[in-house]
């Protein structure tokens, strides 16, 4: 009697020759991650609130899930060796993403850990590891090391995915030479635009939401809030009330929205920013850099398009007031955005049309975090949020590796090995 799944089962292969076994694998590691969620949590609440953390190992999970169809979809070549830079924030989303993803079609993923939060990747590494498929544990090594001695290993890789400052990418690329695909992932304002058509308490909600995420200490979080002055009035009045009752509270437990930072360099930012711009500081500005504390702070900028926020990574609320969308438009045309254009969350404002403003990607109604999808690319299309090396040099638009490795290997003669 024929086996009714055979065909599709072929047809699959015939799609991408190894998603059989990458599908078991990718299920696998889901199941691994569910069934030492606990402990995870407790490792990730040491550098993240619990509910931040919370979502960051359901994102994993989900990636997880949905990286056979990733696959299937792009096609990747089998790569000999990948060499990733792990960012400081979201230890186990991008492990997942760069680790437990790639390792279905990499011999071997080496990972450097952010020198900042090494400790904890390590141990997630372990954890993770010890319940995973013992192939794809064995692909996957993490590595003590610094930047310079890790560039002439990324030298040798087919694929370095390289996370961090713009100059350092820059300086990162030119020393690994011409011979890896080299992904460029960064950050940007993400700014969230409140129109006229918006209902002050959907708003509000969605600008906290979005804004404290992590205490504000996430790359997705708002640094710019453009508010249509029809709103104004009662959107700085509900955000005043709302942030004038939020207590500090630890990492751990489930509730706490706000915590004290994990880094002295970001409470040190925020002060200098907050102590520069004391004249538009509306509720809150404290900041206690011994206790890592940075009060809740809401800030009212004139209207025009001439405010280019620094990345915050702190529970601070820029707002700039805006009547005619054209003023959004020259703010995303100015030289600074062009090049750091990520997202930016449209809410109740049709006059916005297409699919960018400057070179940051439009979500309509929705904030980053909520479209943020680990088996679609990523970012936008400014050359310091996201960007992969094309003839020499960096190129601006959003990225996922499987997709990138696809495209390549379909452009050149042989495999990448």
């Amino acid at each position: 009697m024929s086996n009714p799944s055979m065909p599709v089962l072929e047809s699959f292969t015939r799609i991408w020759p190894n998603l059989e076994a990458a599908h078991e694998k990718a299920m696998r590691s889901a199941s691994a991650l569910l069934s030492c969620r606990d402990d995870l949590l407790a490792l990730l609440t040491r550098v993240a609130t619990y509910s931040s953390a919370r979502d960051e190992l359901l994102r994993s999970i989900g990636a997880l899930t949905g990286a056979p169809w990733e696959l299937a979809r792009n096609r990747p070549p089998q790569l000999a060796r990948l060499s990733v830079f792990l960012p400081s924030n979201n230890i186990l989303y991008s492990y997942a993403l760069f680790g437990l993803i790639p390792a279905l079609y990499c011999d071997q993923v080496i990972i450097r850990p952010s020198a900042r939060f090494r400790d904890t990747a390590y141990a997630v590494h372990k954890l993770i590891g010890s319940r995973l498929d013992p192939d794809l544990a064995q692909r996957i090594k993490m590595i003590e090391i610094s930047r310079r001695q890790f560039r002439p290993v990324c030298a040798e890789s087919d694929a370095v995915v390289f996370t961090g400052r713009p100059s350092q990418a820059y300086d990162t690329m030119n020393d690994v030479g011409d011979r890896p695909l080299f992904l460029a992932i960064g950050s940007g304002p993400n700014p969230l635009i409140v129109g006229p058509r918006t209902d002050p308490g959907a708003a509000c909600r969605a600008i906290l939401r979005a804004r404290l995420h992590n205490s504000g200490q996430d790359s997705l979080c708002p640094d710019v809030i453009f508010v249509h002055r029809l709103r104004l009035d009662a959107i700085v009045e509900q955000l005043r009330a709302e942030l004038s009752v939020l207590t500090v509270g630890a990492r751990s437990w489930p509730d706490t929205v706000l915590t004290p930072l994990v880094h002295d360099d970001a409470v040190n930012s925020a002060a200098e920013f907050l102590a520069a711009n004391a004249d538009h500081v509306v509720s809150g500005g404290e900041v206690d850099p011994e206790r890592l504390l940075v009060e809740p702070s809401l800030l009212v900028f004139p209207e025009g398009a001439g405010f280019h926020p620094p990345e915050l990574f702190s529970p601070v609320f820029c707002i700039v007031p805006y009547e005619d969308p054209e003023m959004l438009r020259e703010w995303a045309r100015s030289p600074e955005e062009l090049e750091r254009g990520m997202y930016v969350a449209a809410l109740g404002e049709p006059r916005l049309t297409g699919e960018t403003l400057g070179t940051a990607v439009i979500s309509r109604n929705a904030t980053a975090l909520d479209v943020e999808d680990g088996n679609q690319p990523f970012g936008g299309y400014g050359v310091h949020a996201s960007s992969i090396r094309r003839d020499g040099r960096l190129i601006g638009r959003p990225l996922l590796l499987s997709a990138e490795a696809g495209l390549r290997q379909s452009v050149i003669t042989g495999p990448l090995r």
